[in-house]
């Protein structure tokens, strides 16, 4: 079996792929997950060659001198600068392939649903100028779904909800495909800039983002806590320009976030009102799950339950669904369609 398997590994190299705006995580058929960066990428403007991909880049983000740039080559889930993104492909493909594999990879990459065509090929350059053998598309709500178990081939409504770092997709689901969609370019970087918004204008505090998204995962949240957390915050102050540290509390922070998640809840409604009644009555048993980094945020399943009288739930590692859901399409493409034609 060892040696079938090693055989097996020369000739099949599929890669299943989540290019986040704020992380990307690759699954090698076989392995799991086996790579999990931030999407950032450090260039040395001079010489034009990549110093660091990943979290290397990360740390350089705000710190480089004239001559380096670390950026973020997407932005609201699609590519803002080809020639990075596709660097930064080319980087994870060879760190997570076989050495010895004899094939170029297959690779499936997750898309957000309401991206155009031009954007679409886009993705899928990049991925074939990396060194990709073929290159496959899928929406990120299906790969969600299928990332976290969803039974996406059975005839019954299923609703996903993947909070990203660039975008919020949501679908409800039947027979292997996306009956209502939504793509919303609101999740995990509008939080984040929500939060140094409210330090600038609250407090005349300026913030970074980094130090925004740690002040997210310490004490943010969707709906009241039972215990409200406080913690305190640098940055530099704008009318004396000097270093300053102020307190707030969980409950701050909740006031910071009310507008992007106002959005992702109005976007979560309007699906659910175009959804057909027979799926509709799915959903009161089914429910809604929840997945991506931005579902990890404290108590958002509760105020959405609250605000659509539906049972939510987290995916079972939400982190890891929409990667999970890539590597696994080429293996569920036949049992979806077999489905689907057993129901036409």
């Amino acid at each position: 079996m060892a040696f079938f398997n090693f055989l097996s590994s020369l000739f099949t190299n599929d890669i299943g792929m989540d290019l986040g705006t704020s992380n990307t995580l690759v699954y090698v058929k076989g392995k799991g997950i086996v790579l999990q960066e931030p999407s950032v990428v450090a260039i040395d403007t001079n010489r034009g060659r990549v110093l660091a991909v990943g979290v290397e880049a990360k740390r350089m983000l705000g710190r480089t001198p004239v001559n380096i740039v670390a950026k973020r080559p997407l932005k609201n889930g699609v590519i803002a600068d080809f020639d990075a993104t596709e660097k930064m492909i080319s980087h994870f493909v060879k760190r997570a392939r076989a050495s010895f594999s004899f094939l170029r990879p297959r690779i499936v990459i997750g898309v957000p649903s309401g991206i155009t065509q031009v954007e679409r090929r886009a993705v899928k350059e990049a991925a074939e100028a990396a060194g990709a053998r073929e290159v496959f598309l899928i929406e990120e709500p299906m790969a969600a779904a299928i990332g976290s178990d969803m039974a996406v081939a059975e005839p019954s409504g299923r609703m996903i909800v993947d909070i990203g770092g660039g975008t919020t997709e949501m679908a409800v689901i039947s027979l292997g495909g996306m009956v209502i969609s939504r793509s919303i370019r609101v999740g995990g970087d509008a939080m984040d800039s929500a939060i140094e918004d409210f330090f600038k204008k609250k407090h005349n505090l300026l913030i970074g983002e980094g130090t925004a998204e740690q002040t997210k995962i310490a004490v943010g949240s969707g709906f009241p806590l039972e215990e409200e957390l406080r913690i305190n915050v640098k940055g530099r102050d704008q009318v004396s320009g000097l270093p300053k540290t102020i307190e707030v509390t969980s409950q701050n922070i909740r006031q910071a976030l009310s507008g992007p998640v106002k959005s992702i809840i109005d976007a979560i409604k309007s699906c659910l009102e175009e959804t057909p009644a027979e799926l509709s009555s799915d959903l009161v048993g089914n429910g809604i799950v929840l997945a991506g980094g931005g579902s990890l945020l404290r108590g958002l399943a509760n105020l959405i339950q609250q605000e659509t009288y539906l049972p939510v739930r987290l995916a079972p590692d939400p982190l890891i669904c929409v990667a999970m859901g890539a590597g696994k399409y080429l293996e569920m493409l036949e049992d979806i369609k077999r489905a689907q034609r057993e129901y036409e």
